[in-house]
């Protein structure tokens, strides 16, 4: 195949606003799949849109670590550490960020984004250690697997009764398959 411009370029339209999902975000990501030039680059980006109260849901992405920028609007970001020895293990650390604000959140941990405005979207511009990052939603991972995880394990998991773990995969279930 002989190299040209167009490996290395997309029109992605980035500047434009996106429609958000039902928990108020939508991320548009341009990583090796759009861009065939970024093929061991080590680097992709998103858009990430978020509607008045929305969110990007608690996440990870296991080949890479993000650099979050927030462009428009104000956005309530945080990551867990992971389960390393004390005094850091599971660490909650977040910030409220304002429009130029930069945040990094660390390869592999647990991550979100929430817009705290009920009147105003946010924007934020993302990018990523890795030309295909991988995300990892966790409700979505933990409760709308196919085939679904059992319900004795995530009670037992989640210490909670097998009923509240049977509703939270009906949640998933029926609006992912």
């Amino acid at each position: 195949m002989e190299v040209n411009a167009d490996n290395f370029f997309k029109a992605a339209a980035l500047d434009k606003p996106r429609v958000t999902n039902k928990v108020g975000s939508n991320v548009t990501l341009i990583n090796v799949m759009q861009i065939a030039g970024l093929n061991t680059l080590g680097i992709s980006i998103a858009r990430i849109d978020y509607a008045p109260l929305g969110q990007n849901p608690p996440h990870t992405h296991p080949r890479a670590t993000e650099i979050l920028t927030v462009l428009e609007g104000t956005l309530y970001v945080g990551f867990v550490t992971s389960n390393q020895p004390a005094p850091n293990r599971n660490k909650f650390l977040s910030k409220v960020l304002n429009k130029g604000d930069v945040f990094v959140f660390p390869v592999g941990l647990i991550h979100f984004q929430f817009n705290p405005n009920p009147h105003k979207p946010a924007v934020a511009i993302a990018a990523l250690s890795s030309q295909n990052p991988g995300a990892i939603t966790i409700a979505n991972a933990v409760f709308g697997s196919d085939p679904q995880i059992s319900d004795d394990v995530l009670a037992k998991a989640f210490q909670v009764e097998k009923n509240t773990i049977d509703w939270l995969q009906a949640q998933f279930w029926e609006n992912n398959h």
